[in-house]
């Protein structure tokens, strides 16, 4: 069976069931630490030819989970994302470029703390396919690495043995599905 890569032209939706924003952060410089966000609003406009597609996405920064609610706190206080002055990220894509079949690199500007920066996301599409109740749905995942530092995000302590206790390095995962509205 062939899996069909490229989408219809229409407006998609993420499905917040079935799509994970994910990050992965050194600790004490020889660990990782994983999270998420839990509540992520993202909305793909493909048209015909897809390099003239659009990518708006919000994630709530209050939503952000690692599993450790200390943690967690000191992730939404203005050590970090500052929650309370800056609810929302949000991410608008500049440029699609196709790379192959199932591959495109998607450019954009990420908000952080009211701070906008340039990002590329690498997308691999796994799939476009019809679900039982006849709606279109693209499987997908999209990665970068954002050096947090450029967003403002610069606290840290630094290890008595040297080195820093969170890394500077954030790599980023959307493990997703959007469904054609």
């Amino acid at each position: 069976m062939q899996i069909r890569t490229t989408p219809e032209a229409g407006t998609y939706r993420i499905d917040p069931t079935h799509t994970t924003v994910g990050f992965t952060v050194r600790h004490l410089m020889v660990a990782k630490v994983r999270g998420t966000f839990r509540k992520v609003d993202f909305t793909v406009e493909v048209q015909e030819p897809i390099e003239d597609s659009r990518v708006v996405a919000t994630i709530d920064a209050a939503s952000i989970d690692t599993g450790v609610e200390d943690r967690d706190d000191h992730l939404r206080s203005p050590d970090f994302l500052d929650v309370a002055n800056h609810p929302n990220l949000e991410f608008r894509s500049t440029r699609i470029r196709r790379l192959d079949d199932t591959h495109l690199e998607v450019e954009g500007e990420l908000t952080i703390r009211d701070v906008t920066r340039p990002v590329t996301l690498q997308v691999e599409v796994h799939g476009v396919t019809r679900d039982p109740w006849g709606n279109e749905r693209i499987g997908f995942t999209a990665t970068t690495t954002l050096d947090r530092e450029d967003w403002g995000l610069t606290w840290n302590q630094p290890l008595e043995t040297g080195g820093w206790l969170v890394g500077k390095e954030v790599q980023v995962e959307i493990e997703g599905e959007a469904v054609r509205a």
